[in-house]
């Protein structure tokens, strides 16, 4: 189905179709001068009113949005410095502090609209601030569910559920729901996401979309509403691999905030993931492909069937596909089901008292909530870690009940680390054994459950790679019988961002799987 172009709201000529819009052409326009930031952002605005109310993405617009595309426009005139994404419309996801907006957590007691206590950041989380000073406009903040706890979906938000644009029967993803709906719906370009269980590629992967889960330490997380200090990280969903790869460019980097950033200080190419995208990026690449040496957990029929060809597809642009490589070690017995999860590996997660304690105190003295203890207090109506609550599993694993007795104390985490050093030295062995570039499997067993079925979605990397603190990138490779989106996940070791975004950019570019939701 083909839609006419957008018509800008100042009777310049049309602008390019949302539909196709990316970073690049935004630039081209503006550097022609076939439209300026104000009317794009017009149009955008136009889009959200248009269709946010079925699908629930953005939660808060801003207000400012106007008025940052005509100082755009001004200092563009001006012939004035821009940042590299200028008069690019993003969204933000709901737990990033962003100052103006409160801070929700998708959760009812955290927003003063439905009876509970407004969080007001001090300051911006430093992602935002990084998309601000970049010159991007920020057109608002996106839907979650409660505390991000799910990679499924949105359902219990006090803001409602989001659906899923590219088959609206199906779960969106989580938790980063709305960010991929905004995307998907060309409300906006590209939208910060944050992943601690899948919460980046679950989304990227239910609708259409291009994930980046960047390894742990590149992009900062300061100001983010935490799960896990030591899992959390925010990555970019776009529409594209190079929209994503040049939002990566704008996050990644050394803050103070967040002194495990420092270990990107080196890691990051020289003139950003985005130079040098090449259509031959596969040539050559040895790429290891789904085996239970990795996982026991088989495809599906559909997906194995849709594997298969993505698989066809990869050796024709010249990769080297390596069978199942992590056969004969012990990797996939290291994943533990957490009891009380129905798919999900939570450990990493029992620091939250203490990651939890320094997020509040980062909003400044004047918030509504400063200490963990005020945090309970504030929400012990529906306590999320009670038994059988949504966070209620933390109590299974053997460090949170340290780590809960003195939220203030930094907790040593000592099963956590040992499972993560085990993780990367068999990731280490297994690359260095078959000389691999990276992996590629399908990122779901099987294709999405129903948005209302109480099932989740069945991936096949979140655990493994978030306790490992590895990179991921989901490029769309086709659709379902259904409808449903079939997605690719290449992942590898740690700071393998450039190699990953190259093998998906090749690969994108060969196949051009990916059709408009909307």
């Amino acid at each position: 189905m083909t839609s006419a172009p957008t018509e800008s709201p100042e009777n310049q000529d049309p602008l390019p179709d949302l539909r196709t819009l990316t970073i690049g052409r935004i630039q081209e326009g503006f550097a022609n001068g076939e439209f300026t930031t104000e009317a794009l952002t017009k149009a955008c605005i136009a889009q959200i009113h248009k269709l946010n109310g079925k699908y629930n993405a953005i939660i808060f617009e801003n207000d400012q949005a106007l008025e940052t595309a005509r100082e755009i426009d001004r200092r563009r005139v001006a012939g004035q410095p821009l940042g590299p994404l200028a008069g690019v419309p993003v969204v933000v996801k709901d737990p990033m502090d962003m100052v103006g907006f409160p801070t929700t957590a998708g959760w009812r007691l955290l927003c003063s609209k439905t009876g509970g206590i407004d969080l007001f950041p001090e300051r911006d989380s430093p992602v935002v601030a990084r998309m601000r000073a970049a010159d991007a406009v920020i057109l608002g903040k996106t839907n979650v569910p409660i505390l991000s706890w799910t990679g499924t979906h949105a359902n219990d938000s006090w803001a409602g559920p989001t659906l899923n644009p590219a088959i609206e029967d199906r779960a969106p993803g989580g938790s980063s729901a709305g960010t991929a709906a905004a995307v998907a719906t060309h409300m906006c370009v590209v939208g910060l996401a944050e992943e601690t269980g899948g919460s980046i590629q679950n989304p990227a992967s239910a609708q259409g979309l291009v994930g980046i889960k960047p390894t742990i330490g590149l992009v900062p997380n300061a100001g983010v509403v935490p799960l896990s200090g030591s899992r959390d990280v925010v990555g970019p969903i776009a529409r594209n691999v190079t929209d994503a790869a040049l939002c990566l460019d704008v996050l990644a980097g050394f803050t103070t905030e967040d002194p495990k950033t420092l270990a990107s200080v080196d890691k990051i190419p020289e003139g950003g993931y985005a130079v040098g995208l090449s259509a031959q990026g596969l040539r050559g690449k040895r790429l290891g492909v789904y085996g239970p040496g990795w996982r026991k957990d088989a495809l599906s029929e559909e997906t194995a069937a849709l594997y298969e060809r993505a698989k066809k597809e990869l050796a024709a642009q010249g990769a080297l596909l390596i069978e199942d490589p992590f056969a004969n070690t012990e990797f996939a017995t290291l994943r533990q089901i957490t009891p009380g999860t129905p798919f999900f590996d939570g450990r990493g997660l029992e620091s939250i008292p203490y990651d939890m304690t320094c997020y509040l105190q980062r909003l400044g003295p004047d918030a509504a909530l400063t200490t963990w203890d005020a945090f309970v207090a504030a929400t012990k109506e529906e306590n999320p870690l009670a038994e059988g609550a949504i966070l209620g599993f933390l109590n299974e694993l053997p460090d949170f009940l340290e780590a809960v007795k003195s939220p203030a104390t930094p907790p040593a985490l000592p099963e956590f680390t040992a499972l993560k050093r085990r993780y990367l030295r068999l990731i280490a062995e297994v690359f260095e054994r078959h000389q691999l570039d990276g992996l590629v499997y399908p990122q779901m067993l099987c294709e999405l459950p129903g948005l209302y079925s109480g099932e989740a979605i069945l991936e096949t990397t979140v655990g493994e790679l978030n306790i490992a603190g590895i990179p991921g990138v989901t490029v769309p490779a086709g659709y379902y019988a259904s409808g449903a989106p079939f997605e690719l996940i290449f992942l590898g070791r740690q700071w393998s961002e450039a190699c990953l975004i190259q093998c998906a950019y090749a690969y994108e570019q060969a196949t051009q799987h990916r059709k408009p939701a909307v």
